[in-house]
């Protein structure tokens, strides 16, 4: 995972946003949490480089819990998120102590908390980064989701769309350096040989990688292509997540 795109617009980060609350501690990881704590289906919302505290991410949760789901927003990065204007941790050093397959590891006692709560039905969506750790939890062989939704992932390969075993939505952006259209459409191929997996596969035309969570709130048109593919997300867990 590199390039410029991974740390354009970068969210001003802020604790207090959202409506839901921050725990300190839900299955190992400090997690936004926003809904129904009596809900049986729940969502994990898994970030891009710049972590939970994102305030655009937080807006997502808050409407997604609005339809019923639990969802729980976790600090994968245990309080260390991306920092695009510290230059002595650059975004190649600092993905070195933040791989994906410590998210997929501690995404496990998250599920298993969840569960233990009342939870019997869980959904996942990744964003950039958390595209890979959707991947892995879809790959599991032990019942982590009952769905995934990857939307401009990074480090996602070939390799990893050939081991998926949930039904999965990917969501790519017509430019895009990290996930470009050319390997999203490998994917869809890759996934159209599958019948036994259902999938839904779009790349949406004139936005770049991070539109659905990098968005400007006063532009209106990236806000309206961001809120599509939010409503395309949320379409797929209400047919998968309950």
């Amino acid at each position: 995972m590199s390039g410029e795109q991974c740390c354009e617009n970068p969210p001003a980060l802020n604790t207090s946003s959202g409506k839901g609350v921050v725990l300190d501690d839900y299955g190992g990881l400090k997690s936004y949490v926003v809904g129904s704590h009596n809900s049986t289906k729940a969502i994990i919302l898994i970030s891009d480089v710049f972590g939970f505290e994102a305030p655009n991410l937080r807006k997502l949760a808050d409407k997604v819990a609005e339809i019923g789901f639990l969802v729980v927003v976790p600090d994968y990065f245990y309080g260390d998120p991306y920092l695009p204007d510290v230059p002595t941790n650059p975004l190649n050093i600092w993905i070195k102590s933040h791989m994906t397959d410590k998210g997929f590891e501690d995404s496990k006692p998250l599920i298993a908390a969840l569960k233990s709560n009342g939870v019997t039905a869980i959904g996942a969506a990744g964003f950039c980064w958390g595209g890979k750790v959707v991947a892995e939890l879809s790959k599991s062989d032990d019942d982590c989701i009952k769905a995934g939704v990857m939307i401009h992932p990074s480090l996602v390969v070939v390799e990893d769309i050939k081991e998926i075993k949930t039904p999965i939505a990917i969501l790519g952006a017509e430019t895009d350096y990290i996930s470009p259209p050319q390997l999203i459409n490998e994917f869809d191929d890759i996934l159209s040989s599958k019948p036994e997996i259902d999938s839904f596969v779009k790349i949406f035309p004139g936005v770049k990688h991070g539109w659905s969570v990098r968005y400007d709130v006063n532009d209106e048109t990236g806000v309206k292509r961001a809120e599509e593919a939010h409503q395309h997300m949320i379409d797929w867990f209400m047919k998968y997540v309950k």
